[in-house]
């Protein structure tokens, strides 16, 4: 049995363009990614983090939440994308990820981080992710 170690603590370097920007870290949801079988039948934990850029200066100017994303529905929405039909790589599920954020109205660009925390992998590891960078 393989040892698991905790994953050590996000990154705060920003990856998309200087600006304006709304984080989400920690997504969790199970889903059924992978190559092998078992992933495919028991599934697994995913944990997703999302860097958005955007103008806030008329969501700031006017506290008002149609200037913005909502973050909880958009939370939601990543949530969906990892419990959905299975993809063989976290690569594609990071895509899938990145499309939805770009589909959230002002966002001009997001960085997807997609953790996959307990990858069939022979050695001990803290953390298997990927990450994509996508913009408009």
């Amino acid at each position: 049995m393989t040892e698991r170690v905790e994953s050590p603590a996000p990154s705060s370097v920003s990856v998309v363009p200087a600006g304006d920007r709304i984080v989400l870290r920690g997504i969790s949801a199970v889903g059924r990614h992978g190559v092998y079988p078992a992933e495919r039948e028991y599934g697994q934990r995913f944990v997703v983090d999302v860097e958005c850029a955007l103008d806030l200066a008329a969501a700031a100017a006017s506290d008002d939440l149609s200037a913005t994303i909502d973050y909880g529905g958009l939370a939601a929405a990543i949530v969906a994308d990892v419990e959905r039909d299975p993809l063989n790589l976290i690569e594609a599920l990071a895509d899938r990820i990145a499309r939805t954020c770009l589909g959230s109205g002002p966002v001009t660009a997001v960085a997807v981080t997609v953790h996959k925390p307990e990858a069939p992998i022979p050695v001990t590891v803290a953390d298997v992710a990927v990450t994509l960078i996508r913009s408009k």
